[in-house]
């Protein structure tokens, strides 16, 4: 049965095997990832990848954890910072730059694995809700601090408007990816920036 690592060589060897599976499922989707290629591109034997996995669908889960955290922690220095209109609107263009140096190419890996598995693989669809649910609680932080000082009014529903954010920056990747143009993004986060932005108090 495939276990966990016990030892910290065990730990590399298990994470190269997942970071060149995810490396090859972002640039040509999970169908078209052989699990022969992802020994290939991590320089690993099969009996290392069976020894961690069972199949190609734990392996599959294993991604959607390595990427969520990735992103996770790839975001939460620039979230932390927020604490102003100014910082929300400089996330965006950084999120909006990130996709110009990628050509528009990538889009959210997540989203990405959410458009091929939802509908065919019910564990890998669930481990996706929770990494858009973790996306969303995060959100969710800065919204509540911009509440707190005075930028949103008291009664705005942080939670719900945490998820209207999201769908804002998940429907502007997509686009953005399938245009190959960044200003998709950029319309889709002028319009969340906007709509967050109305629900000020008054002066």
């Amino acid at each position: 049965m495939p276990e966990e690592p016990r030892t910290e060589r065990g730990r590399r060897t298990r994470e190269r095997i997942v970071a060149a599976a995810a490396g090859l499922v972002e640039r040509q989707g999970v169908e078209a990832t052989s699990l022969d290629q992802v020994l290939a591109e991590a320089r690993a034997s099969k009996s290392q990848l069976y020894h961690y996995f069972a199949d190609k669908q734990a392996l599959v889960r294993a991604i959607i954890a390595w990427q969520t955290t990735t992103i996770m922690d790839g975001i939460a220095e620039h979230l932390a910072a927020i604490d102003s209109w100014t910082g929300l609107d400089a996330w965006f263009d950084a999120l909006v730059a990130h996709q110009q140096a990628l050509d528009c190419r990538i889009g959210c890996p997540i989203g990405s694995l959410a458009a091929e598995l939802a509908d065919t693989d019910e564990p890998a669809r669930q481990d996706l809700a929770r990494s858009f649910d973790a996306w969303a609680a995060q959100l969710r932080t800065v919204l509540d601090r911009l509440r707190d000082r005075g930028l949103i009014r008291a009664d705005a529903d942080t939670a719900t408007l945490a998820q209207s954010t999201l769908a804002a920056i998940q429907g502007g990747l997509l686009l953005a990816k399938t245009t190959r143009d960044p200003q998709r993004l950029r319309a889709a986060l002028t319009a969340a920036g906007g709509y967050l932005r109305s629900l000020a108090p008054p002066p």
